[in-house]
This record gives C-alpha cells, structure tokens and sequence, in this order.
C-alpha cells in the first residue's frame, strides 16, 4: 500500500484488508516482545488495528512510512495496556490481604440482590410503557410529585395526568407485579 492510500483504511474494507495482511505479523512480533500473555498479546494486536483505522484519517505521509506510523500506534496501544495493568496491580496491593466480604456480608449481598430483581424488573417494564404514561409515574411514584404537579411539569391538564398515572399503573399490575402495584401507588392529589 502506497503510504498516500493508508487513510483509505478507515472506510475501504478492501484497503483495510490489504494494510492488515501487510503489517500484521510484524504487528504481533512487536507485541510479543513486549507482552508475555498470547490471549492478551492477541487483544492487543487486534487493538492496534482498531486504533489505526480511527487514526488512519490523520496520518500524513510526510511524517514517515505506514509502518513506522503503525508501529507507534502499536507502541501506544502496549503503553495504555502497561498503565492499565499498573493500575490494577496497585489496586490489588492496596486490598491484598483484607478480607473483604465475610460469610455474613455475602448472605446479605445475595438478599439484596434478590430484593432488587423485583426492581429491575418493575424498571423494565416501566421502560416498555409509552413516554407520556412512564413520564407521569417516573414523577409521581420516583421524584414524588404529587399528580397536579406533574401535570405541571409535563403541560398538560392534571386529569390527563390522573388518567396516564391510572394507565401505567394497569401495565404494571399486567406484567405481573402484584405486590409492585403497591410500591408505586401514592393517593392521587388534585
């Protein structure tokens, strides 16, 4: 590949392929040298790639050969890994040799994973209600505006907004959630 084709890489599949069939070899030598790990040095050649084509828009053949530039591109994607992993060792050396969850902390972790399925599944269902209907009960029944006042934040008249809260609250009780139906109901203010 002629160096004033390289930008090429980031939008022609075919120029892609011809540049990674060029420089990968080279590409993973440079990273085995520096990385002991053949799954990690894997990821990062592939990395190296994904960097050259985000990159590749603003290579300037003045500044030297395809391979040079790729090769500091290699050298960048190696460095952020040496930092990355850096990080994550002194990580690990500052909680190396505490406990960190007892048997009783995992019991207690694991009830409350278990109390907040009920949640996230109530949020997903929320998610599936139209915007107008989720709008109103996010605002009653989470930001604790009585119904008036939400009808206030949206514009619009407030027996819409009993009516739309009215609306979600039926979808709610469909998917099932019966004792959810009493999470999220609050008296409907005027």
């Amino acid at each position: 590949m002629e160096p004033h084709e390289l930008p090429r890489i980031a939008h022609d599949p075919a120029a892609l392929e011809a540049f990674y069939r060029e420089h990968v070899e080279a590409v993973q030598r440079f990273v085995a040298r520096r990385v002991g790990d053949p799954h990690l040095a894997a990821d990062l050649t592939a990395e190296v790639f994904l960097a050259a084509i985000d990159g590749a828009p603003g290579y300037r053949a003045g500044r030297g050969a395809p391979a040079a530039w790729l090769f500091g591109v290699a050298r960048n994607v190696v460095a952020a890994e040496h930092r990355r992993a850096d990080r994550e060792r002194r990580a690990h050396a500052r909680i190396q040799g505490r406990r960190l969850l007892d048997p009783d902390d995992l019991d207690r972790m694991q009830e409350r994973i278990a109390a907040a399925a009920q949640a996230r599944a109530l949020f997903a269902a929320m998610a599936e209600l139209p915007d107008g209907v989720r709008a109103v009960l996010e605002l009653v029944a989470l930001d604790e505006l009585g119904v008036a006042e939400a009808a206030a934040v949206l514009g619009i008249r407030p027996v819409t907004a009993r009516v739309r809260l009215h609306r979600a609250r039926g979808a709610l009780r469909c998917h099932a959630f019966d004792d959810a139906s009493t999470a999220i109901s609050r008296p409907l203010e005027a």
